[in-house]
């Protein structure tokens, strides 16, 4: 039995979602922010990097977009457009129960 305890994979581990916001200048610098300091650095510059790309688009495409909220199932992330840069807000959603919905 030890030997397959060699092969086995250890548990990920799961990040608590995050509550908080933080502010990125247009070359994705983050100027401030409140999330918790467990929020990974690489998940927020992802975070930033694909809000920036968005609304950069937007404007290469003469599009007026000020603002862009992405719903995930647990998740929400809310993004407004500042002059390049952007404020992003995530917040957790509370699973819906099927009580609640009728």
């Amino acid at each position: 039995m030890g030997l397959l305890n060699f092969f086995a994979k250890p548990a990920p581990t799961l990040l608590r979602l995050p509550s908080g916001s933080f502010t990125v200048d247009r070359e994705g610098a983050v100027l401030a922010g409140t999330l918790p300091s467990s929020f990974p650095a690489g998940l927020i510059k992802d975070i930033s990097q694909q809000v920036r790309t968005a609304f950069g688009e937007a404007a290469k495409a003469q599009l007026p977009l000020a603002e862009l909220i992405i719903n995930y199932p647990s998740l929400k992330i809310c993004a407004r457009e500042l002059r390049g840069g952007a404020i992003v807000f995530l917040s957790p959603r509370a699973p819906s129960s099927p009580s609640s919905q009728s």
